[in-house]
């Protein structure tokens, strides 16, 4: 992951933004405007543009993300929950994140946005036997036949196929796919395990194992 350009204000409260992007890994620099931070280090080429709304007027915002468009950079645009009843779907962002959000849901959300302005980057599928998952154009196909999963489903089945053999408790499952804050209890957990098997699954062919008073773990390829 190249740098991202995060424009925003530091004090106006989207200090967790930028939290989140540290604790997933990605690099980026703040700035208040586009060609201000390109022109003192042209060197510098995001991978993609996090716009932070409350940070600037609406036709500021629309300038930004025609900028975006002109030089193909993924523009996404941030906005609070309390500001989302003004959020005006005209402007037509690559993206729209609504912070907060979990950390792995905005790591996903911006390499979508990537691979549609950019396109992919490089191989990245993770194959089990039959089973294969293309972490960048986000499709699972099992014996060639692709799956349709929704989105928790695709998050759970790439935390557990990309660590085979590591038993995930339910509480454990809840807080990385969901979020701590998730009120849906672990009985969640069961029902998305539950339909991902139905859908990946048949007889003769298994990848999810039940861990009895614990959890679930991917099969360690044979």
């Amino acid at each position: 992951m190249n740098t991202l350009l995060l424009l925003a204000n530091r004090s106006n409260g989207f200090a967790p933004l930028a939290e989140s992007l540290g604790r997933a890994g990605m690099d980026y620099q703040f700035g208040i405007d586009l060609n201000g931070v390109i022109d003192q280090q042209p060197a510098l080429q995001p991978e993609a543009v996090l716009l932070d709304l409350s940070a600037v007027e609406l036709g500021q915002a629309r300038e930004i993300v025609e900028q975006c468009r002109k030089q193909k950079i993924p523009v996404l645009a941030v906005v609070s929950r309390d500001a989302l009843e003004n959020y005006d779907p005209s402007l037509n962002p690559d993206e729209l994140i609504i912070h907060p959000l979990p950390d792995s849901e905005l790591l996903v959300r911006i390499k979508q946005a990537i691979f549609r302005v950019s396109g992919p980057v490089g191989s990245q599928v993770l194959k089990v036997g039959e089973l294969s998952i293309d972490l960048e154009r986000y499709d699972v196909t099992v014996a060639g036949r692709r799956v349709s999963l929704t989105y928790k489903e695709f998050q759970l089945l790439v935390l557990l196929a990309s660590n085979p053999g590591r038993v995930y408790s339910r509480e454990n499952l809840l807080s990385q796919v969901w979020g701590y804050d998730y009120l849906g209890g672990t009985r969640t957990v069961d029902v998305h395990v539950r339909r991902l098997r139905s859908k990946i699954e048949a007889p003769g062919r298994s990848f999810i194992e039940t861990v009895y008073l614990v959890g679930y773990r991917f099969k360690v390829p044979g």
